[in-house]
């Protein structure tokens, strides 16, 4: 008369190597990946303290005024040039003067993007790369990263980045 319903069993999927897949899965990932780390740019901000600020006159002749406009174009002295020919400038400017009588006076508009910012920043630390590089060559036979500490003490105070930022309206 009555007839039970048969109850369908429903299949059973074995799940227990689940999590040690996922985990092996993590661990691979996490160890044939690279994890590259973005280096910045070595900066020394002004103290927080005004009175112990130094105040020197310098010369104009030993001041190299880089500017960037809301339209992301460079010039250097009022002359419009390339991300090339600023690193070419910065590196014959700051190699002809001596150690502590340059000036690399930055302006920035505020409505220049950060890309041409950081392009600028990255052209003139590429020159100071270059003629510590040379220097180091000169002196010591090998490159400035194959200087010991006191090599680099030595080709630092020769040529050590002096730079003067500003922001323009």
């Amino acid at each position: 008369m009555f007839s039970h319903r048969k109850s369908k069993e429903v299949p059973q999927l074995n799940t227990t190597s689940t999590a040690d897949i996922s985990f092996m899965l993590l661990v691979f990932f996490l160890v044939t990946s690279s994890m590259n780390t973005d280096k910045g740019l070595g900066r020394r901000l002004s103290p927080i303290d005004e009175q112990h600020q130094e105040q020197r006159d310098i010369n104009r002749s030993n001041v190299i005024a880089i500017r960037i406009g809301g339209d992301n174009r460079l010039s250097v002295d009022g002359k419009d040039c390339s991300l090339e020919e600023v690193q070419q400038q910065v590196e014959s400017f700051v190699a002809s003067r001596m150690s502590d009588s340059h000036v690399i006076a930055v302006e920035a508009d505020r409505r220049a993007s950060y890309q041409a910012y950081f392009e600028l920043q990255d052209a003139i630390v590429r020159a100071y790369r270059s003629l510590r590089n040379q220097m180091a060559l000169r002196q010591y036979g090998h490159d400035f990263a194959h200087c010991s500490q006191e090599e680099r003490d030595v080709i630092i105070r020769r040529y050590p980045q002096r730079i003067a930022e500003g922001m323009t309206e």
